[in-house]
């Protein structure tokens, strides 16, 4: 009993006793230790011999070496469970196909790929079935045609739907013909691989692609249109400034070319501010300012705005505001209220040949056309117009960066197309939502939300340190510190202010106007821009601060954004104006702390 392997000797004994107990005669494999200590299988066979009596009287029996048969059986098995677990990973199956009945075999992977029990019926109508029905008629074609009409290998990418939970897959299949002596297909071999996941990411990449050079185009339609609203307002800067040296030109020709220097200055500015603006959005360093704000007076206030350009253009405008006089006034961002407003309101006029543009001011729910529920404590603003409308497959996309309602070259009308995007983004930043409903040659309504947020701010006076009893020196003359490092900006406000100036210093840098103002501590008016070198204006403002808190310090910035007012008040200014600076605009500011 020591040539039995330990582990299959339980096995030998229990089997030897059924033999004789039970009269057989059967084969027994089991593994034997061999001389040189190697572990070999064998196959016992034995036959018992019965005398007349019934008693065995002998057993005869032989022995075999399986061990090479066991290893290939092994073998064979491994590749078995080889390629199963291949297959599962892959979500490869196999096939065959018999030509002439139309019946199939498949393995176990293919009918989970089907979603298929073993027993399914496998024939030629139930393998169309599984196809979607939408690619039944082009399977049918390609497999007819191209590969049995020409004898080619299948080789095709389709979609199946799961018999047992109508899922649609991809997959791919591929298939080999096989003939018979006469050289007729009889059988075709091939596999299937479920390709959902890899369609998938070949789709979403494909999408990324389109993204990407949809993006691409749309930077460069942006990139010339940008190149064209600058450089056209720009001609007329530079065009009509090189007319203006011409001898002869009359009073009137001279007027006449300020008034187009001033409007293209205007519109250059305009588009400046809307990069600026796009750029501090896209950057993430646009912030919500939030102050007390009066909707009714905003709203008029854009009325008289553009009423007079308004008529001048033929138009009808008018605006709406139903809140009560408690309700008007919220907290939000004022500056970033009047932008969203005037980017509508001033397209709607740009966009309306005739008619009317109304505007306006909802409180609580209102019906619309969109889909939203607005809640009673939101506003609902809308912008009104009778204009040429907005095409509907435009509409879901027009508030997104560098897109237009026309993307051409020979656009009709001008501008940089950035404003609905930053209206967008501006509403979204205070907690809102924007939206257009358009008929094409009827006109549109922009409709936008924010949250109705009431109390009183603290006034914005407590943000400054005490600067003295706010009682400024009656008198038209005053002392002024100019502080600013750009020469032509300089003159520009030393020509502004020369007739009421009756001594005027100039600061090139932070630190000059620190040391001036020392030096000349009677000085009325401090005019701090803001970037200098060496020091900048926020920094200049607070060392005088240290010293002297009764002077009058206005900033000024050609920087604009937002934000920089509330900086330059905790910095310790009385008051801001931004660049380009216009002479009414800067008047009204200083004569708001001096009666000139």
């Amino acid at each position: 009993m020591k040539v039995v392997h330990p582990d299959d000797i339980k096995f030998f004994k229990e089997s030897l006793y059924n033999n004789f107990e039970n009269e057989n005669s059967p084969s027994v494999e089991y593994r034997i230790i061999h001389h040189d200590s190697s572990v070999h299988h064998v196959l016992a066979e034995t036959r018992i011999d019965f005398d007349k009596t019934g008693n065995s009287v002998r057993s005869i029996g032989t022995v075999q070496d399986i061990t090479k048969r066991k290893q290939v059986d092994e073998a064979l098995r491994a590749n078995e469970r080889f390629l199963k677990e291949t297959q599962l990973i892959a979500r490869l199956g196999t096939y065959a196909l018999e030509i002439n009945s139309g019946k199939w075999t498949s393995s176990e992977m293919l009918n989970s790929i089907f979603g298929i029990a073993p027993d399914f019926n496998k024939t030629i109508e139930t393998w169309v079935s599984i196809i979607q029905p939408e690619w039944q008629q082009i399977m049918n074609d390609y497999f007819s045609q191209e590969v049995i009409g020409c004898s080619t290998n299948f080789d095709k990418e389709y979609q199946i739907v799961r018999q047992n939970d109508r899922v649609v897959r991809w997959v791919h299949g591929w298939g080999e013909l096989k003939f018979d002596a006469q050289n007729r297909p009889i059988l075709m071999l091939g596999a299937i691989q479920d390709i959902t996941e890899r369609k998938g990411i070949e789709e979403d990449l494909i999408r990324a692609k389109e993204k990407a050079e949809e993006s691409d185009r749309l930077k460069s339609a942006f990139l010339a249109n940008m190149s064209h609203e600058i450089r056209t307002p720009m001609n007329g800067i530079l065009g009509f400034s090189e007319l203006m040296k011409e001898p002869n030109i009359s009073g009137e020709e001279k007027q006449e070319y300020i008034s187009i220097i001033e409007k293209s200055g205007t519109r250059m500015v305009n588009i400046i501010n809307d990069i600026v603006d796009i750029s501090k959005i896209e950057s993430g360093q646009m912030k919500v300012s939030l102050s007390e704000t009066n909707v009714d007076m905003q709203l008029e206030y854009i009325f008289n705005f553009y009423r007079i350009e308004a008529e001048q253009r033929g138009l009808r405008i008018s605006f709406l505001n139903t809140l009560a006089e408690k309700e008007s006034i919220i907290q939000t961002d004022r500056q970033k209220i009047y932008a969203i407003l005037t980017n509508l309101v001033n397209n709607a006029i740009k966009f309306t040949h005739e008619g009317s543009i109304e505007f306006g001011c909802i409180s609580g729910a209102v019906e619309t056309g969109h889909a939203l529920s607005l809640q009673p404590n939101s506003l609902l603003f809308y912008v009104k117009d009778t204009g040429i409308g907005i095409r509907s497959e435009l509409l879901e996309i027009i508030f997104e960066r560098f897109r237009q309602g026309s993307e051409s070259l020979n656009r009709k009308y001008e501008g940089a197309g950035l404003g609905l995007s930053i209206s967008k983004a501006y509403v979204e930043m205070l907690g809102g939502q924007i939206w257009a409903e358009s008929e094409e040659g009827k006109g549109s309504t922009f409709y936008f939300t924010i949250p109705c947020i009431t109390g009183t701010e603290e006034k914005q006076e407590s943000k400054k340190i005490a600067l003295g009893d706010g009682a400024r020196k009656p008198t038209l003359m005053l002392k002024i510190l100019i502080a600013e490092d750009d020469i032509e900006s300089g003159i520009l406000l030393t020509k502004i202010l020369q007739k009421f100036n009756k001594e005027a210093f100039m600061a090139r840098t932070g630190i000059e106007a620190v040391d001036i103002f020392r030096e000349n501590p009677d000085i009325d008016l401090i005019l701090m821009d803001i970037q200098m070198p060496e020091m900048d204006g926020y920094e200049a403002t607070r060392q005088i601060r240290q010293f002297n808190t009764d002077v009058i310090i206005i900033a000024q910035t050609a920087f604009a954004l937002s934000g920089d007012k509330e900086l330059s008040l905790e910095a310790g200014c009385n008051d801001y104006i931004s660049k380009p600076i216009k002479r009414k605009q800067l008047m009204e500011t200083i004569n708001k702390h001096f009666k000139i």
